[in-house]
């Protein structure tokens, strides 16, 4: 099995802004623009209101609440109305797909989808950035691959629910895929009957990526299990023992500016999903 850290949401280059993090903990992450969906940021409902005018305050107005949404991946079923048959969905295509691929990434294996993020505070009625927070890299929602099917397959198959879903906007092409979620998750040591595919609602140290006080978002820190030592594959576009560090208790990462999908190999590193699923055991911390 494998373990999949997908970046998703809006950040300093699409959308131009972090996600929120409200006073209380609890955390959106923001679908990208998308021109080309049919999804608007004002039709996307979160804890009973719009999307839109939120986006609208935290990009002061660059992004509106009539512009097209990128809902992907997409894991809560009352963000939207539904077509019966829904399920949790994560769709990639182009390069970051030709990796998934070359990486053999199928059922089974489990996405971890993190964002960059800020705090943000009630300022004359609407929301702005807390002034003396910053933003940092958060694991927001997770999936466990269930299956894998081509868009261009699905269109003619018994997809009518998912046609919804801005990767069914994109013309023919066989490197557009979806990956559907599995109804049960199901990791190694995992008693528990959780979901196949969900997000954290709230903040949690334990799932910031970014090491605290770290003078930039990509400095990670990650459990010491994560360090490459001899024979063992690193994070792909990770390779580089440089961006490495080996500290007594954690490893600290110098994480790729670019790039969506980063895979570890459950085989060389046994701990990965253990440690993923503790973190979704705990999605209420």
């Amino acid at each position: 099995m494998k373990l999949i850290l997908s970046r998703k949401g809006f950040d300093s280059s699409a959308g131009g802004v972090p996600s929120p993090i409200f006073p209380d903990g609890r955390m959106v992450t923001l679908p990208i623009p998308d021109a080309a969906s049919t999804i608007r940021y004002r039709d996307i409902a979160h804890d009973g209101a719009s999307l839109g005018d939120l986006v609208g305050q935290l990009t002061r107005g660059k992004v509106t609440p009539e512009d097209g949404a990128h809902l992907d991946p997409d894991l809560i079923s009352d963000m939207l109305p539904r077509m019966p048959g829904w399920r949790p969905l994560f769709g990639q295509a182009g390069q970051a797909q030709g990796h998934l691929r070359n990486q053999g990434v199928g059922p089974g294996d489990l996405f971890l989808f993190f964002g960059l993020f800020r705090r943000v505070e009630p300022h004359d009625g609407a929301w702005r950035w807390a002034p003396d927070s910053r933003p940092c890299h958060v694991v927001w929602g997770w999936l466990q691959v269930g299956s894998v099917v081509a868009v261009d397959e699905a269109r003619s198959g018994d997809f009518a629910w998912a046609a919804y879903h801005p990767h069914f906007r994109r013309g023919a092409d066989p490197g557009n895929v979806l990956y559907l979620a599995a109804r049960r998750l199901g990791l190694p040591g995992l008693g528990e009957t959780l979901p196949g595919a969900g997000v954290f609602p709230r903040f949690a140290a334990e799932r910031q990526l970014t090491a605290p006080h770290a003078a930039n978002t990509s400095t990670w820190r990650l459990p010491a299990w994560c360090y490459p030592e001899a024979g063992r594959r690193p994070l792909t576009y990770h390779a580089n023992r440089q961006r490495w560090r080996k500290r007594d208790a954690h490893a600290e990462l110098t994480a790729a500016a670019r790039g969506q999908e980063f895979v570890l190999d459950g085989d060389d590193y046994p701990q990965a999903l253990p440690w993923a699923g503790d973190l979704i055991r705990n999605l209420d911390r």
